[in-house]
């Protein structure tokens, strides 16, 4: 996709965020076919990911406090319905 074809520079960030997303989810298939959770390559991805997303809140795209309460959100549905978070 060439670069005149975005409508803004949001654009672009969000097609790269779900590129590096997708190479994530292929990296964490891997680390649960191979038995391996410490590969580099997942590090890499989730990197990858995490720049994105601090991109998109340097473009105003959301707010950390917006994201702190989705992530306590998230953590409560874990405890109920997982067996990640025992509080």
């Amino acid at each position: 996709m060439n670069i005149k074809q975005f409508k803004d520079e949001r654009d672009e960030l969000l097609i790269i965020l779900m590129e590096e997303c997708g190479e994530l989810i292929q990296e964490c298939s891997k680390c649960i076919r191979k038995g391996d959770y410490d590969r580099k390559e997942f590090k890499d991805e989730l990197g990858d990911v995490m720049a994105m997303i601090n991109l998109a809140h340097e473009w105003d795209m959301f707010s950390w406090v917006e994201c702190e309460e989705r992530i306590e959100c998230k953590r409560n549905k874990l405890k109920k319905w997982s067996r990640l978070i025992n509080e």
